[in-house]
Parts: C-alpha cells; structure tokens; sequence
C-alpha cells in the first residue's frame, strides 16, 4: 500500500507538469490546488528536490518546476523516490544480501514475476501519460 507522501509526490508532480515549464511555481499555489497542507508538502518537495526531480529557488519569485520535460519520468521513480523498493519481499530488494534459500525457494519465481510485472507496469508509465489523462 502506497502512502499519503507518495500518492502527494505523484500529484505535485502532475501540478508541476501542468505549469509553465520555466517558471518557478509557489508552494503555496500547488498546496491550495492540491487541497495539501503547505506544511506537509514542503517534507515531500525537499525529498522530492534531494531526489533531483524537482529544483527549487528560496524568496521573491521563488518555488518549485521539474527538471525535466514530464515525459521524461517514469511514475516508477517517482514512487521508489518517496516510497522505497517497489520489491513485495525483502531479498528482491536492489540492496538484497545473497538468500541461502534462494536455491530452493518455491515461492521465489512467484514473487519475482509479480515484481517485474509491477516495476514494468510503474517504470512504463510517464508523468505525461498522468497529465494527459487530468487535462
């Protein structure tokens, strides 16, 4: 189950897609479109900016824009960024240590091909596909 702070991240970014690609969009603005707490968002923008998928400027003129177009984002970064692994169990995880069952895991093949199937299907699509969809 996804959290509130990866389902917000996914909706700050399709707001920032939405803008004006060069400008630099308020918080504030993006808080009262989204119906989220500036509060909250700004744990999210800062994860979101730490990630570089997102820049930010402080003061007058200031706020958040993408650093790249929207088609060049996968919703799957985007989660794995605010969520962690997408991997359902442990030792399909990138930072995996060697299983000593591996070898003899009847349940492995099962979790491996669910996990292809959902990195394949969130790594597939693009922020774009998402904007399209709200415009």
């Amino acid at each position: 189950m996804f959290s509130t702070k990866g389902r917000y991240a996914l909706r700050v970014m399709i707001d920032l897609a939405q803008q004006d690609s060069e400008a630099y969009i308020p918080l504030k603005d993006i808080a009262e479109r989204q119906d989220i707490s500036k509060k909250y968002l700004e744990i999210i923008v800062k994860e979101l900016v730490k990630g570089g998928l997102v820049s930010g400027v402080s003061g007058k003129g200031g706020g958040y824009r993408l650093t790249r177009k929207p088609e060049e984002y996968s919703i799957g970064e985007i989660i794995e960024l605010l969520e962690g692994s997408l991997a359902p169990v442990a030792c399909l995880a990138d930072c995996a240590k060697d299983c000593p069952r591996e070898g003899i895991c009847k349940t492995l093949p099962m979790w491996t091909e669910f996990y292809l199937l959902e990195r394949d299907f969130f790594y597939g699509k693009k922020l774009s596909d998402l904007v399209k969809k709200e415009a």
